[in-house]
């Protein structure tokens, strides 16, 4: 492949980072903290090719200036091949190398065009549910109801904590269905240490008002705590239930990940 050739698609790469970074997309594949990074790296990638195309024109432009050869004479037994001889074998294989370098500007444009969905209730489903951290002390919830509460802060204090910081209260929680062992819906939510890649999910068993919303589906659901808990069949872990009052189906998240 050509210094050129390999200089597109680095700004094609670089310019796909950069948007994805902008438009948020990038939310579906790492976390949040780091989008000045892939900020920073998706510059640099841009200008780095920007500097080796214009470095090869320049240079382009130069060897097409006119020189003072000096004669010298030929030598018609002297198979030695010249710096601008193009590089074949004699069977083509040099211009096939080129034509299939440019493939390589697939999987780019595939990142620049399309937008893969957020793992799912295939790999929640795939997946043991994190265990509820305990905690020795979880401080009161935020004045109001409902409050809105994330899965696995949830998840702490109905199991580790038996429902106390829990009790009298109405709470919102939000994720998206996945079926259960038994094909009940469950709510879960992928968590990230790092990237998608590492997600895993969150599981909250679901009492109370029927939810008849499809698997994938992002839901609020507002209830209160339940004492039932569940176990993970695919790790063992714990599954802290949520009493449903009430649910609604909304939209995808722009941050889908816990």
């Amino acid at each position: 492949m050509t210094r050129i050739m390999q200089a597109v698609v680095m700004l094609l790469l670089g310019g796909a980072v950069i948007k994805s970074t902008l438009t948020d997309t990038f939310l579906r594949y790492v976390k949040e903290g780091l989008r000045p990074f892939l900020l920073g790296a998706g510059l640099l990638l841009v200008t780095a090719a920007i500097m080796t195309i214009w470095y090869d024109l320049r240079a382009a432009r130069g060897d097409r200036a006119p020189h003072d050869h000096t004669p010298h004479d030929h030598n018609p037994h002297d198979d030695t091949p010249h710096d601008d001889a193009p590089h074949d074998d004699g069977h083509g294989h040099g211009r096939h190398e080129l034509r299939v370098g440019w493939l390589l500007l697939a999987p780019v444009m595939a990142l620049l065009l399309l937008s893969p969905p957020a793992l799912g209730s295939f790999a929640a489903g795939q997946s043991g549910s994190i265990g509820p951290a305990e905690a020795s002390d979880y401080p009161p919830l935020p004045a109001g109801d409902p409050v809105q509460v994330g899965l696995l802060d949830y998840a702490g204090r109905a199991v580790f904590d038996g429902g106390k910081s829990l009790a009298g209260r109405t709470v919102k929680l939000t994720g998206f269905i996945t079926p259960g062992p038994d094909g009940a819906p469950m709510l879960a939510r992928m968590t990230l240490a790092c990237c998608a890649a590492d997600g895993r999910p969150i599981k909250i068993g679901l009492t109370g008002a029927p939810i008849d919303a499809p698997p994938d589906a992002w839901v609020d659901i507002v209830g209160v705590y339940s004492s039932e808990v569940g176990t993970d069949p695919v790790n063992q872990a714990q599954l802290a239930y949520v009493d449903v009052k009430s649910w609604q189906e909304i939209e995808e998240p722009t941050q889908p990940y816990e």
